[in-house]
């Protein structure tokens, strides 16, 4: 494992879902079918991506976990916006029109992030970098921006100027400056990958959280489900084999001269968003969840009704406060 990556691993201990989601606490040996609990934790994509896995012995449990993380630390190096020698990166630093051969991965989350943008109309946007790095500002030091630098970064954010080659798997973008940002979808995918890393090294019962974003393989030996506390919900439910993701201002917030604001940028105000939305969602995989729970903050009641219609059978919980 990477030297800067954290590691914890507990033997049917604690499963706390840190974030958006709550589990009860458990210190005693759960076995069932000769099968015990690890819990296994590592810092990826910005945050400690925690591993619930339930193995006929360590060994399994760790070689497992070990693969899982390696998927993971892989999708973040093709999709940080942090890290300049991402794929991502190097791919923005290109000269405007320039076509690039992305990665099947990098590909697969662009083409799912352009199409939530057409169901969204473009409130969902991958394009939105700019304005994200101008927040980030913003949210250290306590200081919005100005008119003028709002304006300055809009001009290189709109999902229209990002063009995808299914044909070819390359992608161009028309002007220079350009910055992608795959938060609101990238940890989902990731979460979705350990899962089937997981499921392939011969782990079937599994939980991976990655901040806001929970996956489940099969139910723990014994049980009916995962048990979790999905936020909004009214009660605690016992879930198998999907995903539940969690967006909204709950945990990342700032306060700045007097007035809440979200870390997820509204594209029209290019600040964060101030009305206080919390959205959950459960659906068939992270890859589902995760962008979508991000949309559901960002759009109206009317908004929220037309981009579901496109996605049956998922289950969503909005809490709106309004200042």
């Amino acid at each position: 494992m990477s030297d800067r990556a954290t590691r914890r691993v507990v033997i049917a201990g604690l499963l706390g879902l840190v974030g958006a989601f709550s589990a009860p606490q458990d210190q005693t040996i759960q076995r069932a079918e000769q099968l015990t609990r690890f819990t296994l934790v590592e810092y990826h994509m910005g945050i400690d991506a925690r591993l619930v896995v339930y193995a006929p012995s360590q060994e399994v449990a760790y070689r497992a976990c070990e693969a899982a993380f390696k998927r993971v630390a892989e999708l973040d190096q093709a999709m940080s916006d942090y890290r300049p020698t991402s794929e991502l990166m190097q791919f923005c630093a290109k000269p405007r029109g320039t076509r690039v051969k992305l990665s099947a991965d990098l590909f697969k989350v662009l083409d799912r992030s352009q199409k939530i943008s057409v169901q969204t109309g473009g409130r969902f946007d991958c394009t939105v970098g700019p304005l994200v790095q101008l927040w980030r500002k913003a949210r250290k030091s306590k200081t919005l921006p100005t008119a003028q630098e709002v304006r300055g970064a809009k001009r290189l954010v709109s999902y229209r100027k990002l063009h995808l080659d299914p044909r070819s798997q390359t992608a161009w973008l028309d002007r220079d400056g350009m910055k992608l940002d795959l938060g609101g979808i990238a940890k989902g995918y990731a979460s979705d990958e350990a899962l089937k890393t997981l499921r392939a090294n011969g782990i079937k019962s599994a939980l991976i959280e990655m901040g806001g974003d929970l996956v489940l393989g099969d139910a723990p030996p014994a049980s009916a489900g995962w048990e979790v506390n999905v936020p909004n919900a009214g009660a605690t439910m016992h879930l198998q084999n999907c995903a539940i993701s969690s967006s909204g201002d709950t945990e990342q917030f700032v306060e700045i001269a007097g007035k809440r604001y979200s870390h997820v940028v509204d594209i029209k105000t290019g600040l964060g968003l101030s009305d206080r939305t919390q959205a959950s969602i459960i659906a068939k995989d992270g890859f589902t969840t995760d962008p979508i729970s991000t949309a559901l903050t960002l759009l109206d009641i009317k908004g929220r009704d037309r981009l579901l219609r496109a996605y049956p059978g998922t289950q969503v919980f909005v809490k709106t406060a309004r200042d």
